[in-house]
């Protein structure tokens, strides 16, 4: 992944010295972390044969500190999913954006929603692709009519009119509105069906908030592929905000990790594969210094209804996640430091068309992140040149810890 303009490696370089990465900084930079590398291509591999089988590809947790790269290598897994025909949402915790709110969470995937070769909004571009005769299309309203999709009917009665109905082009975007995550008039779907002569062919009615947004995950990741593509790849930045929600919404983010990583028993979703990447201290910070390994289930469990034991099962399997199964990140060695720095040297070069001189070694540190090596280089080389002859001296940065403490505004916006 080579950038070719000075003005592409000035942007890279800015991007770098901020430590935000961008696509300019992923392109220079690419990946040493070929564990997870490897993990993620071989997860990817079995994302179309999901949707065949039936099966949900299980989903890839990484975890590292501040400053360890996670932000970068989420981008760089960015790049390979649309390289190799997936659709890819890139989500970040927030507060407008709570890991425990389906809702939100699509919202916030399909906004954010890259289809490969393509600029448009992603699910109007998925729907134009749509061609009734091909095999995928014909699969696609076959699953969506079987009991396995466990769509709504509203689903049902959409496609069927958003493929007889295309000289009412109002309906037509409303339908497209809808599977975007807006509401949609049940009449306005019943009016339709009475001008194509399908009244009451659908038992039409309203569904509930919480499980309209994960019928429309499946709906989305299948309307995916019916339009052509691999599948839908989610890559969930900064989980570890989950950190500072309340009890009883880490315990319900929790069971929204395990969902995504495909570990809730009876839900699946083919065709779509999730990658989350959270703070290597969580386990310690909150899961044992908060007692929510310990006490978080039987506080779910002693509201004594169904949905909340359920819900205190998926949450103890979502802990689980975290502290077990996370694929912790390589802090970086000689050979990648190396490779980066005669990267950077290049960039550098080029950005300013000008010969960077050599920075002595710093000592290799297993604490010290990957970022704070490259601000370092980045920051010489732009002093250097603007101050020639000058002694350049940067102290080390100091180290970052994210907080846990418990803020309640965070999740005023999911209400």
């Amino acid at each position: 992944m080579e950038i070719q303009t000075p003005i592409d490696c000035q942007r890279a370089l800015e991007a770098l010295r901020n430590g935000v990465p961008n696509a300019d900084a992923v392109r220079a930079l690419g990946s040493h972390q070929r564990k997870a590398e490897n993990s993620f291509l071989e997860k990817l591999s079995f994302v179309t044969d999901s949707a065949r089988d039936g099966k949900q590809v299980l989903g890839l947790l990484l975890a590292g500190g501040f400053g360890a790269g996670k932000s970068h290598l989420l981008d760089y897994f960015h790049h390979l999913a649309l390289d190799r025909n997936f659709v890819c949402s890139r989500i970040v915790i927030s507060k407008e954006t709570p890991l425990f709110d389906p809702a939100k969470m699509y919202q916030a995937a399909v906004e954010s929603a890259a289809v490969p070769g393509l600029s448009g909004e992603a699910v109007r571009e998925l729907a134009l692709r749509l061609q009734p005769d091909t095999r995928n299309y014909i699969d696609f309203v076959a699953w969506a009519n079987s009991a396995a999709s466990g769509l709504s009917d509203l689903f049902k009665a959409t496609i069927l009119l958003h493929e007889r109905l295309g000289n009412d082009p109002e309906l037509v975007d409303d339908i497209t509105n809808f599977w975007s995550g807006e509401a949609i008039a049940i009449s306005r779907v019943r009016q339709g069906l009475k001008q194509i002569g399908c009244a009451g062919l659908f038992a039409l009615k309203t569904v509930k908030a919480k499980e309209l947004a994960l019928q429309r995950f499946r709906f989305t990741s299948r309307l995916i592929l019916a339009a052509g593509y691999s599948g839908w790849v989610l890559l969930i930045d900064e989980v570890e905000l989950v950190g500072r929600y309340s009890a009883l919404q880490r315990g319900r983010s929790y069971a929204e990790l395990a969902r995504w990583m495909g570990r809730v028993d009876g839900d699946v979703c083919p065709a779509l594969f999730a990658v989350a990447a959270i703070t290597d201290d969580f386990g310690l910070a909150v899961l044992q210094e908060k007692k929510d390994k310990e006490l978080l289930g039987a506080k779910l469990r002693a509201k004594d209804t169904d949905e909340y034991i359920a819900l205190a099962t998926r949450a103890e399997t979502g802990m689980r996640l975290i502290e077990r199964e996370s694929l912790t990140l390589e802090p970086p060695g000689v050979p990648a430091l190396d490779e980066i720095y005669r990267r950077l040297k290049a960039i550098h070069a080029k950005a300013y068309a000008w010969d960077p001189p050599e920075i002595p070694a710093s000592t290799l540190s297993m604490t010290r992140r990957m970022r704070s090596y490259v601000r370092r280089w980045v920051n010489v080389w732009d002093l250097k040149r603007l101050y020639p002859g000058q002694e350049i001296d940067l102290d080390a940065e100091q180290e970052l810890r994210p907080a846990y403490n418990e803020d309640p505004s965070l999740e005023d916006a999911a209400g």
